[in-house]
């Protein structure tokens, strides 16, 4: 379960989409697959979400899907069943929690507050989405709210105005697996077609958390 998680957040940045049909599926996973960025969050902020992940999955065995707000049980389960390999939410729900433990199925929960962190580490979470990240109070606040649980060893996915403009300081946090971000490929450039615009998006963030992660390659 975890591994699915390791293997999104190892890009360093994870698009997250709004994707109206599967007519759209194939050109945006063969623009982020040829900027080099194979991971992508499908979100549940439409219909099509899961015929779009199950198409994905199925054409595009080298890209690792995603379902995004997942916040009951019907679409962890359309999730699953889609065949995403993790989950996220923007909130903490201890039976989505709870269910998605019984299902094997790595779900990563919203945060915001101490009192999130506490009720996700009682069921053995330790990667968090923090959202919204930058009206919440951004890295002053992902700092003072993690304090404490500090030899927890959490992780977050910070989510919620992060961009190509911070997208560095985000991540050169040593507590942030990774980004979330809809710039990369907005649900605007996705119904005009603009694929060029969201490869050159892609590889300009893949690049700059190549070079945040990794300075020396």
């Amino acid at each position: 379960m975890e591994n699915s998680l390791l293997e999104a957040t190892a890009f360093g940045v994870i698009p997250v989409v709004e994707v109206d049909g599967v007519a759209e599926a194939d050109a945006l996973a063969e623009s982020l697959l040829e900027a080099g960025l194979g991971v992508v969050e499908v979100t549940f902020r439409t219909h099509a979400a899961a015929e779009v992940i199950a198409r994905i999955v199925e054409r595009y065995p080298d890209m690792i899907v995603g379902a995004g707000t997942v916040i009951d049980q019907r679409d962890l389960h359309r999730a699953a069943e889609a065949g995403a390999r993790f989950a996220l939410a923007p909130g903490l729900s201890p039976r989505m929690l709870d269910l998605a433990a019984e299902a094997g199925f790595a779900y990563v929960p919203g945060a915001m507050t101490p009192s999130d962190l506490q009720a996700g580490i009682e069921r053995g979470i330790r990667t968090f989405k923090f959202f919204p990240a930058m009206p919440a109070g951004g890295i002053p606040f992902l700092r003072a709210i993690s304090a404490p649980f500090a030899l927890h060893g959490l992780r977050f996915i910070p989510t919620g105005g992060v961009s190509v403009t911070n997208l560095g300081e985000w991540l050169r946090e040593p507590a942030v697996a990774a980004v979330g971000g809809t710039w990369i490929a907005s649900r605007a450039m996705i119904r005009s077609g603009d694929w060029a615009g969201i490869r050159r998006n892609a590889g300009e963030a893949l690049r700059m958390a190549r070079e945040v992660r990794d300075p020396a390659g």
